[in-house]
């Protein structure tokens, strides 16, 4: 089973959340039905938006990765996404 670490933003594109999970189709679903919320981080920020992610085999390496994006700099993690995703299109799931 694969294990995908994500990169979301708000419509603006002025927040970024970071997150784990092994289905982005069903996750993406869940940040939208979450916006808005004041209950969830990505909701508060209207962070539904896929811009980059990764894929894994093993949920450990999946996770070792997404806390080491928490703790880069907003622009490092900028950088990282216009690597890949130089316009931040909303990349569908």
């Amino acid at each position: 089973m694969p294990y995908y670490v994500y990169i979301t933003t708000n419509p603006a594109k002025t927040v970024l959340y970071i997150g784990i999970t092994n289905s982005l189709v069903d996750r993406m679903a869940q940040h939208y039905a979450n916006r808005g919320s004041t209950q969830t981080f990505a909701g508060r920020y209207f962070c539904y938006n896929l811009v980059y992610f990764e894929e894994y085999v093993d949920s450990k390496a999946a996770i070792t990765r997404e806390k080491e994006l928490k703790g880069w700099t907003r622009a490092k993690k900028e950088a990282l996404i216009a690597n890949d995703n130089p316009d931040w299109t909303f990349l569908p799931t």
